[in-house]
């Protein structure tokens, strides 16, 4: 907390001259390990308002914070960074590739091919939770790999999410999403909840099930 200003800045890519109120290499990603930051994503090293458009297909890299070292490169607009059983795992998104990264060698391994623009990762036990969405028609998700790939196999881009088997990269289980949900921004687990349900803000919905204490009671 300040008391002055809007934040207080603990950390930045070291290509990032200066902080102001650009989108420069679209940082998009947080990895955490035992409390601290640990791994981020960007989409480049652009030191330039919205220059991280010009290099989406293969500009992508991930950073240790605390090194300030570049673990990988390579990657095509990556996403959602996570640390699970001794591993960095991440959304190379572009690609429409959930995986790993190989920190010896500075290598992304892909593990299975996810039919959307792959956004939110979650794991239990054995197994990954991905968010797919339906690209949205502007330059941003047009012209990459995921475009081609979708056509080589056959497939439409969906909004769903996927139960992925992490010993054989198998897709176990499938969720599509229809209807005016196209996409997804993150997933998360719940573990032993059942019937979960989200409330909105623009319906009765959240009078009739938020239960508050009496206006003579203690909050």
């Amino acid at each position: 907390m300040n008391d002055r200003y809007s934040f207080e800045p603990i950390w930045r890519p070291p290509f990032i001259s200066r902080l102001a109120a650009e989108d420069r290499c679209h940082l998009n990603g947080l990895a955490m390990a035992a409390g601290e930051p640990a791994y981020v994503t960007c989409v480049s090293r652009s030191d330039a308002n919205e220059g991280w458009r010009d290099y989406r297909s293969d500009g992508g890299l991930v950073i240790d914070v605390r090194t300030n070292e570049i673990v990988c490169e390579g990657l095509s607009m990556p996403h959602s960074p996570r640390l699970y059983q001794n591993r960095l795992w991440l959304l190379n998104s572009g690609s429409g590739e959930f995986g790993y990264v190989d920190r010896t060698r500075g290598l992304f391994e892909p593990v299975a091919f996810c039919p959307g623009y792959a956004r939110g990762l979650a794991f239990i036990g054995n197994f990954a939770l991905v968010g797919l969405s339906r690209p949205r028609d502007n330059k941003t998700f047009t012209g990459l790999a995921l475009d081609e790939r979708l056509a080589a196999k056959g497939v439409q881009p969906r909004c769903a999410l996927q139960v992925i088997d992490l010993r054989s990269g198998d897709v176990v289980h499938e969720l599509r999403i229809e209807g005016v949900v196209e996409e997804l921004y993150d997933v998360a687990v719940l573990p032993g909840v059942q019937r979960p349900m989200a409330l909105g803000f623009k319906t009765d919905e959240i009078r009739r099930v938020i239960v508050m204490p009496p206006e003579s009671g203690a909050v």
